[in-house]
């Protein structure tokens, strides 16, 4: 692959499974999730991320850029911008990219003694 090729990965992935759980849930350990991206390409991306709630409007269009070459891990319990992602809300996500890059979600659930991780890739749409 020539140097400033166009990376892996896709430019929309979906999550439709997020829940910040209430603070201080899970005693010494703070439950959180974050958004994993990776730019293996060699243009930064241009990101925006899209937060859709059961009965509230969407947050869009919250901007991040991901350098070229680089990874970056979004907590979802601190603020991404002037975005906080709400507690105790069911939410789903729309990670749209200028470039093809690979999205993951992750969750640790520390509200009980038998901490739980989980991750998973999104899911991108087919367009033909």
């Amino acid at each position: 692959m020539k140097p400033g090729a166009e990376g892996e990965g896709a430019k929309v992935w979906l999550f439709p499974d997020g829940y910040l759980p209430a603070e201080g849930a899970g005693g010494p350990y703070s439950g959180h999730e974050a958004i994993c991206l990776l730019n293996t390409g060699g243009e930064d991306a241009q990101v925006r991320l899209d937060f859709f709630f059961e009965s509230r409007e969407p947050e869009l269009n919250v901007p991040l850029v991901l350098p070229a070459r680089r990874c970056l891990h979004l907590r979802t319990d601190r603020p991404i911008g002037a975005f906080r992602v709400p507690r105790e809300t069911p939410y789903a996500l729309r990670v749209r990219s200028s470039v093809p890059v690979v999205a993951q979600y992750s969750r640790l659930d520390a509200s009980q003694s038998n901490l739980a991780f989980m991750a998973v890739l999104g899911w991108t749409p087919q367009r033909e």
